[in-house]
């Protein structure tokens, strides 16, 4: 019995220590997921052999998966850009962009009567929060606040788009 107890102890931090976050990326697609690094490299197809597409240099941009391949991750980005990525580049941290056009408000309550914090420009990339009532909580660069979610790619359901 004292056997069986130390595996235990032995076997569970080994099997705590080799779970990747790929491997917590294995999910039902789409997902949302983030990038992980400053630079990350989209390619045409699922290998390190094809050519890259696109580079990314915005750590925390979200992205969609769409389709998952041998750790490899088909995701779709938020003009609309298809390309695979290594999944270890992909961070399960959510984050969104404001889209549209011109500035958005970022207050500090979920409503249109919440007081004006900041406003925001097109483009910019926030740690995504909790979302109610058509809002959601926005972190960019430590300035927190709440958007509106409309305006905002990777807060929506990645299935529908709501």
């Amino acid at each position: 019995m004292a056997m069986r107890k130390a595996s235990t102890f032995i076997l569970l931090p080994i099997l705590l220590l080799t779970t990747s976050p790929v491997a917590a990326q294995e999910r039902e697609v789409p997902y949302w997921v983030s990038l992980r690094s400053d630079e990350v490299n989209m390619r045409v197809g699922p290998s390190q052999e094809y050519q890259i597409d696109w580079v990314y240099q915005r750590k925390n941009l979200p992205m969609k998966v769409v389709r998952l391949k041998e750790g490899w991750r088909l995701v779709e980005d938020p003009d609309g850009e298809q390309g695979w990525i290594l999944g270890r580049l992909l961070s399960l941290k959510r984050s969104a962009i404001v889209k549209g056009d011109g500035l958005t408000d970022m207050r500090d309550a979920p409503a249109d009567n919440g007081a004006l914090l900041w406003k925001v420009e097109p483009g910019v990339v926030g740690l995504l929060g909790d979302c109610e009532a058509g809002w959601c909580e926005l972190n960019v660069s430590g300035q927190e606040g709440w958007v509106s979610q409309a305006r905002l790619w990777g807060a929506a359901d990645p299935a529908t788009g709501d």
